[in-house]
C-alpha cells in the first residue's frame, strides 16, 4: 500500500472513530507563571527541536526521532515532563464513578480521585496518569513480564530462531546468571536480556501486520483486569483486553515510527503502562510529516490513545536513567503491602524473586500495550492462504539497537 494511501485511509478511520469516543472535560489549563524557572530555556530547546521538523527533506518526524535519539541530556530541556507539568499540558478529569476504590485497589492501583492526569493541548483523546499504582504493586507487574508472561504458549521473538523447549522457561534460564551478573559490559548475556518482545491474546502477525482468529491463546486474567479498571476510568467502559504487546527496552533500543491500526475496533482505545528506566515517547500527526511532540515516561506512568489520538504516529526514539540518579526509581523500594483486599490480582513477590528483577530494571525499561482487537460480536475477516504465525518485527515496529540506531534483528546471539 503507498504511503498517501495509508495517510488517507488513517485520516478518514480517525474522523470516523472521533463521533464514537467519549470525550471527557479538560480541566482549565494552568497559565505559566512569568518567574518560571528555566521556563525560558525550555521555549528555546522546544523552539529549536520546531525549527528542525520544518526543515525540508525527509519527513519531519525521522528528522526530529534521530534529533532525541542522539542529543545529549542538555538539549532534552524542551522535552515535555508531566511531573512539572505547563505550556500545553492541561489537567483532565476522569470518571471517578466508573471504578470502586476496592476495584482500583485490587489491581493495585490508587482510588481514581487520587489519580493525576492529563492532556496536551492538540492531541483530543490523549490522556497520560502520573503513576497512579500502590506502593509496592508495580514489583507485581515487572515479575508477571519477566517470569509468567513470557511462558508458552505467549510467543516471543527468541521463538524465531531457538528451539520450542530452548525458550520454554526464559525466567528460570536466566535468574542466576542475572543474580550474579556484574557492571561488565562484556559479560555474556542471559536469555531474558535478549528478550525484545512478547504477544499475548490474539497475536500479532509481524508479517502482515494483522491478528488472527486462529492465531490466539489465552489472555492473562490480572492484566485484563488492571486494563479494564483504567479504560473504566477514561471514559471506557466495557473495554476487552484482548491482545498484548510487551516490548523490553535497554539503554541502547528505541522504538521504530509507527502507527497501530491492526486492530479492527479502532473506537477503543491503546493502553500503555511503563516500568523501570524512563524513555523519551514522540506523539505526531495523522502524517508523519507533522511533527512530534517529546514527552517523558517514568516508571508507572500510563498513557492512553483514544479518540483522534487511536491512529497516531507514535515511538520511542531513546531510553534514559530515571531523573532520580538511582538504580531504581524509588517507586521499588517499597515492598507490597501483605494486607491485600479480598479479590486482589495483585501476588506478593518472593525477595529471590525481586533481586532478579530489580537486577534487570538497572538498564531495562519494560511497556506492555494493550488492545481491544474486536468489536462486540464482531469477527475476523474469512481469510484463505494466510500465514499466520508471528514472524520478526517490521522495521517501523520494533526496535532498533546500539547507538547507530541500526535494525535490531532477533536472534539466539
Amino acid at each position: 500500500m503507498s504511503k498517501i494511501r495509508r495517510d488517507r485511509r488513517t485520516a478518514a478511520r480517525a474522523a470516523a472513530i472521533l463521533s464514537t469516543a467519549p470525550l471527557l472535560r479538560p480541566a482549565p489549563p494552568r497559565q505559566r507563571a512569568p518567574s518560571d524557572r528555566g521556563g525560558a530555556a525550555k521555549m528555546a530547546a522546544g523552539a529549536a527541536a520546531a525549527a528542525l521538523g520544518r526543515e525540508g527533506g525527509e519527513d519531519a518526524f525521522r528528522r526530529l526521532f534521530r534529533f532525541y535519539r542522539q542529543r545529549d541530556a542538555a538539549d532534552l530541556r524542551g522535552v515535555v515532563d508531566f511531573s512539572a507539568p505547563g505550556g500545553q499540558v492541561f489537567r483532565s478529569q476522569l470518571s471517578i464513578s466508573s471504578v470502586s476504590d476496592q476495584d482500583a485497589c485490587r489491581a493495585g492501583l490508587q482510588p481514581v480521585s487520587r489519580w493525576k492526569a492529563y492532556g496536551l493541548s492538540g492531541y483530543p483523546g490523549f490522556i497520560f496518569i502520573q503513576n497512579p499504582f500502590l506502593p509496592g504493586c508495580q514489583r507485581h507487574w515487572v515479575k508477571q513480564c519477566l517470569k509468567l508472561y513470557t511462558q508458552k504458549p505467549n510467543v516471543c521473538n527468541l521463538d524465531l530462531h531457538m528451539a520450542p523447549e530452548k525458550t520454554a522457561d526464559l525466567w528460570g534460564q536466566s535468574k542466576e546468571k542475572l543474580r550474579r551478573k556484574g557492571s561488565s559490559k562484556c559479560e555474556p548475556r542471559s536469555l531474558l536480556e535478549k528478550l525484545r518482545w512478547v504477544t499475548l491474546g490474539y497475536h500479532y502477525n509481524w508479517d502482515t501486520k494483522k491478528y488472527s482468529a486462529n492465531h490466539h491463546t489465552p489472555f492473562p486474567s490480572d492484566l485484563a483486569f488492571l486494563s479494564e479498571q483504567v479504560a473504566a476510568a477514561c471514559g471506557f467502559r466495557g473495554f476487552q483486553a484482548q491482545a498484548g504487546i510487551l516490548n523490553y527496552y535497554h539503554f541502547d533500543s528505541s522504538l521504530g515510527i509507527h502507527v497501530d491500526e491492526s486492530e479492527l475496533d479502532h473506537s477503543r482505545p491503546l493502553l500503555s503502562f511503563s516500568f523501570g528506566q524512563s524513555s523519551i515517547f514522540l506523539l505526531g500527526g495523522l502524517k508523519r510529516e507533522e511533527a512530534p511532540t517529546a514527552m517523558f515516561m517514568h516508571s508507572g506512568d500510563i498513557m492512553v490513545m483514544s479518540g483522534f489520538s487511536r491512529l497516531l504516529y507514535h515511538a520511542v526514539p531513546r531510553v534514559l536513567p530515571n531523573p532520580e540518579g538511582t538504580a531504581l526509581p524509588s517507586c521499588f523500594d517499597q515492598a507490597l503491602s501483605s494486607d491485600l483486599p479480598v479479590g486482589s490480582v495483585i501476588e506478593h513477590s518472593s525477595d529471590e524473586d525481586w533481586q532478579v528483577c530489580a537486577k534487570y530494571l538497572q538498564s531495562s525499561r519494560i511497556n506492555m500495550t494493550i488492545r481491544q482487537v474486536l468489536a462486540e460480536g464482531q469477527k475476523f475477516p474469512e481469510e484463505s492462504g494466510t500465514n499466520t504465525e508471528s514472524r520478526a518485527p517490521s522495521e517501523d515496529s520494533h526496535h532498533q539497537e546500539n547507538s547507530r540506531a541500526k535494525r535490531h534483528k532477533p536472534t539466539n546471539s
